[in-house]
């Protein structure tokens, strides 16, 4: 029988994704999103619109969010509002089915804060540091409270997802590795600041990985990384963006944020262990893609405006 699964933020990065992954598999996606165009476009914090997108479903795979730390800090009321209350109304809506349906919710690195430990693995106390940690500490709250009450559901936690030049501009990846590309400046706040990338390729794998284990019956693990275990300070990473670009860009440096956690990286081996995923794309590989499709990208638009 086809699984029926229901991706809230279906149009995201992450999202975009994992629809592509679920091709060719014995599943019918229903995508929920603001920026959809089909009958399930809506807001998760409208709890009428989601109970309709629940309806019928085996699965959700919940990854709508206000999902940058930048934008928690700007507007804490929205993020608050859509972490928490539209998690919320995902989950109230489940409890009116007669027949529930598995959960994912994908979480973040930045429920640990500081950690006082590197790697973090997942038993690491959640400390976080600012709007959009917390947002994500009280959605895993309300995850472990559905699971004592017997709904099937697993927490993923994800650190700085890269890899398409759909993503935000202004995310750091796609920020170095459009710079050097183009040879503009590459503007680093925080060259000291270490970071875990994973790719989007291992992410929507790791995902669809999970999901073929909730849809066979089997039993949601507890909360689990799909990161790529690597630490790479900031300067590092701009240093390799220029390396892998041939480019002649310069660095402007820049205090870091103090909003941002400073370092971290993560323990992969319960994903390991229990889904039997690593990731595959190193940094190197995946960063010079994003340079690759950056190029690509500029070479087309000067050709469209040069015809």
């Amino acid at each position: 029988m086809t699984a029926k699964i229901l991706i809230t933020g279906s149009s995201g990065l992450v999202g975009t994704s994992l629809i592509h992954r679920f091709l060719g598999q014995d599943v019918e996606i229903r995508k929920f999103d603001l920026n959809e165009k089909n009958q399930f476009k809506g807001d998760v914090r409208d709890p009428h619109k989601v109970r309709q997108a629940v309806e019928g479903c085996d699965g959700i795979i919940h990854l709508a969010a206000v999902s940058r730390v930048i934008w928690g800090q700007r507007d804490p009321d929205l993020c608050w509002a859509t972490n928490v209350g539209g998690l919320n109304n995902l989950l109230e809506a489940i409890v009116g089915l007669e027949r529930k349906p598995w959960v994912v919710f994908a979480s973040s690195r930045e429920v640990y804060g500081e950690p006082d430990v590197l790697p973090v693995d997942e038993t690491c106390a959640l400390r976080p540091v600012n709007v959009y940690g917390r947002s994500k500490v009280e959605g895993e709250r309300l995850i472990e409270v559905a699971r004592a009450a017997g709904l099937r559901a697993s927490i993923v936690r994800l650190s700085n997802v890269y890899g398409s030049t759909a993503d935000h501009a202004d995310r750091v990846i796609p920020a170095f590795a459009k710079a050097a590309a183009t040879g503009d400046t590459l503007h680093l706040e925080g060259a000291g600041n270490t970071f875990d990338f994973t790719h989007i390729d291992d992410v929507s794998r790791g995902l669809l990985t999970l999901s073929k284990r909730l849809i066979d019956g089997g039993e949601a693990p507890p909360p689990i990384h799909f990161v790529g275990g690597v630490p790479t300070t900031l300067g590092e990473l701009a240093e390799l963006a220029i390396e892998l670009a041939a480019s002649q860009s310069e660095i402007a440096h820049a205090a870091p944020r103090n909003f941002d956690v400073a370092q971290f990286f993560g323990n992969r081996s319960r994903a390991a262990e229990l889904l039997n995923w690593t990731p595959e794309v190193s940094l190197r590989e995946g960063l010079a893609r994003l340079i690759y499709d950056y190029r690509k990208e500029c070479t087309a638009s000067k050709q469209e405006i040069a015809s």
